[in-house]
């Protein structure tokens, strides 16, 4: 699993409230597929495979990764959610929440990676 040092920098100056879910997401994500990696975009970390994945979108309540393309990620994923026609966000309100719904961040994850395939 590659950890982008811009990454490692941005959690230890951002002093976030969520910074231990946030973290933990983070692990997951990346610990979901070896093909995923990350980089700081929009002055958030930004996980990506062949096109953006997903986005921190920070809130001080709850972590909430917004899905670029969410729409197109393919199979049923109940924790992903919206009705834009693209996006869709999945939050999580603390650590054990996240841990609860680990299964479907993974598969989230994976179902992306596979679907950009050549």
């Amino acid at each position: 699993m590659y950890r982008n040092p811009d990454v490692d920098r941005w959690f230890d100056e951002a002093e976030h409230p969520m910074d231990a879910t946030m973290r933990r997401a983070r692990d997951i994500i990346l610990g979901a597929d070896d093909r995923v990696t990350e980089s700081i975009k929009w002055k958030t970390p930004t996980f990506a495979y062949r096109g953006n994945i997903a986005s921190f979108n920070p809130s001080k309540r709850f972590v909430s990764l917004l899905f670029h393309r969410g729409a197109e990620i393919p199979g049923d994923h109940p924790r992903l959610v919206g009705d834009g026609k693209l996006t869709r966000t999945m939050r999580f309100a603390d650590v054990d929440e996240l841990e609860n719904g680990r299964a479907d961040l993974e598969a989230v994850i994976r179902a992306w990676c596979d679907s950009r395939q050549p």
